[in-house]
């Protein structure tokens, strides 16, 4: 019978490998053949990396027998297929990067191996970052595991699947527009984007750099804490990342929300949204207000402008950014006569539908005649929705939103529509263009028995709020975790 310690949270993960109750070749075995037993109804792996886990493990349990190891040691996590990882292939789940193995690490590669983590896999992915349910990518999408003919949220939907499948205690995902915050939500995990510049993007394969942000999943509060707090900090190979010192996220985690201010906009509750998803975040204030918390309504007026301020920046981006593919220096080659054929033939393979749309939004904001009209425009709009949090933060300390109007919707539902798909990220937008922590918690289950998060948002570089009015509402047990189906 399966020890599955696979199900373990890291926290408790951690305190046994240091107590030397289990070991972490046991903890990885667990999750390898949970992998194995669930992938063919799943993908959430791209590439899963048995050999290398073990040799990770082995090492870890060499430096836990040592002493003094860090808490990640001996814990396999999921990385999403978009960071560098030396030696192990990185494919942002594209056709053009299909065979491409970097030579070197992402920082927060760099970082969780110096703690002793453990890789388990490269997770799946909407190509290059770009979609909301992980159906974008060029081999095949993920799988919601509580219901397979469901979404799993994107782009990071392997790494929110995994850990709410239980094949690897946590995972990285990153966040440009919602891609941590919605397929946690989905899913039902804990899904943090960190404040813009917090956490080094280096080494990750950019989309649209000024809204990127690298980010945890966890199954708790907790365990994100854990993983942020390794993650964060100062990297001179990235010129956008804060000096700002690291706190102990872990010791925000008190339990105490009695003097908090909640801001509830109203812009977020809109018609058209599931009735269940509005049910459970208005259940969720009560509790905030049964444990002391105050909450105050609040206005963010230019939240209606803000998906096309994100189209209009983020296709600019990715447009200027996906411009080194180009079958010359690295990546696939279709070779062809002459190097303008060579350059077309292989974007033209390389890229699949949503890359290529996006890339030609983008070229055509920035193009002469309509940089003004649009992009620049785009970031006046931008600025705009800055200064609406800025004025409502002056009446709150955090801001409590829905993740997602929906819970996660049927797979092929939305393809045909990419405006639709565009507004499943209504919510978590505006997050990334005034570049917020935003955090999304499981807070309760529609009829069908998905699950439905909570966003919680603070000023800059209050992740200790997030994390600490996230952790008292889980300490209340008012939302019980499902067993996934799969």
């Amino acid at each position: 019978m399966a020890s599955e310690l696979n199900k373990l949270t890291i926290a408790d993960a951690s305190s046994k490998l240091r107590a030397r109750e289990i070991t972490a070749t046991q903890l990885t075995r667990d999750c390898l053949d949970r992998i194995a037993a669930a992938e063919p109804r799943l993908h959430a792996f791209i590439t899963v990396c048995e050999k290398e886990a073990l040799e990770q493990a082995r090492a870890a349990d060499a430096r836990l027998a040592a002493g003094n190891a860090p808490a990640l040691c001996g814990i396999p996590l999921g990385i999403k297929d978009i960071y560098a990882t030396k030696g192990i292939r990185t494919t942002c789940a594209s056709r053009i990067l299909e065979n491409f193995v970097p030579p070197f690490d992402a920082t927060v590669i760099e970082r969780l191996r110096a703690d002793g983590a453990i890789f388990v896999g490269k997770t799946n992915m909407d190509e290059f970052a770009m979609g909301s349910s992980t159906e974008n990518s060029a081999f095949g999408p993920t799988m919601n595991p509580h219901d397979t003919a469901r979404v799993a949220g994107g782009s990071s939907g392997g790494s929110a699947a995994a850990v709410a499948a239980h094949e690897c205690l946590g995972s990285l995902g990153t966040d440009t527009g919602g891609s941590i915050r919605e397929p946690a939500s989905f899913c039902g995990v804990v899904g943090i984007k960190p404040t813009y510049s917090r956490v080094s993007r280096y080494g990750v394969v950019a989309y649209a750099s000024s809204l990127d942000q690298v980010g945890p999943f966890a199954r708790s509060v907790r365990d994100a804490a854990i993983i942020l707090r390794t993650l964060a900090g100062k990297d001179v190979r990235d010129s956008t990342c804060s000096a700002r010192p690291v706190p102990d996220y872990e010791r925000a985690l008190t339990g105490d929300v009695g003097r908090l201010r909640i801001g509830v906009p109203r812009e977020y509750f809109v018609e058209g949204m599931q009735p269940e998803v509005e049910k459970s975040i208005r259940s969720a204030l009560k509790n905030y207000e049964s444990l002391g918390a105050s909450t105050v309504e609040i206005s963010l007026p230019h939240t209606g402008y803000a998906i096309a301020a994100y189209y209009l920046v983020a296709t600019a981006e990715a447009s200027a950014n996906l411009a080194r593919y180009d079958g010359i220096r690295f990546g696939l080659r279709v070779n062809a006569e002459d190097n303008i054929a060579l350059y077309e033939t292989t974007r033209a393979k390389g890229f699949g539908a949503e890359v290529k749309r996006r890339i030609m939004l983008g070229t055509f904001a920035l193009s002469a005649g309509y940089y003004d009209a649009y992009y620049l425009k785009a970031q006046k709009v931008r600025t705009l929705i800055r200064n609406d949090f800025e004025r409502a933060f002056e009446k709150c300390d955090l801001i409590v939103t829905p993740v997602a109007p929906t819970t996660a919707f049927k797979i092929g539902e939305k393809m045909n529509d990419p405006l639709t798909m565009y507004l499943s990220d209504i919510f978590t937008i505006s997050v990334n263009l005034a570049g917020l922590p935003g955090m999304s918690i499981p807070c309760g289950h529609d009829s069908n028995n998905l699950p439905i998060g909570m966003q919680l948002i603070a000023p800059p570089f209050a992740e200790e709020t997030i994390l600490r009015a996230g952790d008292a509402f889980e300490r209340t047990g008012t939302f019980k975790p499902r067993t996934p189906a799969v």
